[in-house]
């Protein structure tokens, strides 16, 4: 998932942030309403988790001008604000769930992912295949010739990109983006280490090799170099 965090509490931005990419999903975060809605309004996202209470612009204001726009992105609010008038209000503001802090991030998890799950298409095939590599986007079972192959989250993460564009070459910016979410150091190695393992596991043992160093340009995910 690419993940929108509206929150303006540093600390508990920082903990969230954590768990969500410790999950294998990436999240851009800001503590202003308005930078919130410009963000929302600019970058696909594929869920919202919006605090009501934010300078700026307030949480239910962003949610509001969003569905007033056409952006019809999930929401997840959050707020310290638990009582019944105020859940209604979030949800009538153009929220799909509400979650009173404190919470459980297990329980917030679960409940970003219900959200993808009504949102997306019920004719998208679960099933991605390059060649003899099969992956299912669901259960996240990875299989190379019928073998089992275990991933890390962020390693299927990285695969699953890859096998939507067969064949097209990705920088690392791009791959940084796009997976992670946010700006590393140019020089960073982060990229080339999670390629190093995904390729020591589905092309290991495997003919032909599968993933591609494009040398002065990024990597690709296809049958020919």
């Amino acid at each position: 998932m690419h993940i929108l965090l509206l929150e303006d509490d540093e600390e508990a931005a920082a903990y969230l942030c954590k768990g969500l990419r410790e999950s294998g999903h990436s999240v851009d975060h800001t503590t202003d309403g308005n930078e919130g809605l410009h963000l929302a309004l600019s970058v696909t996202y594929d869920v919202l988790v919006v605090d009501r209470m934010l300078p700026g612009r307030d949480g239910l204001s962003v949610i509001a001008m969003l569905r007033t726009g056409s952006v019809m992105t999930p929401v997840l609010v959050l707020s310290a604000l638990g009582e019944v008038d105020d859940r209604v209000a979030g949800l009538r503001a153009g929220g799909d769930d509400y979650l009173v802090k404190p919470y459980a991030f297990s329980e917030l998890l679960a409940r970003l992912e219900a959200l993808i799950r009504r949102a997306q298409p019920q004719v998208e095939t679960a099933t991605l295949s390059v060649a003899d590599l099969r992956i299912d986007t669901q259960t996240h079972e990875v299989k190379r010739g019928g073998e089992k192959i275990h991933l890390q989250p962020m390693e299927f993460r990285l695969l699953e990109f890859l096998m939507r564009k067969p064949n097209q070459v990705f920088t690392r910016t791009m791959l940084l983006e796009q997976i992670w979410g946010y700006h590393f150091n140019p020089q960073t190695n982060v990229i080339d280490v999670h390629i190093s393992r995904l390729r020591s596991k589905i092309d290991s043992g495997f003919s032909p090799p599968l993933l591609h160093t494009v040398r002065g340009a990024g990597y690709k995910l296809g049958e020919s170099p």
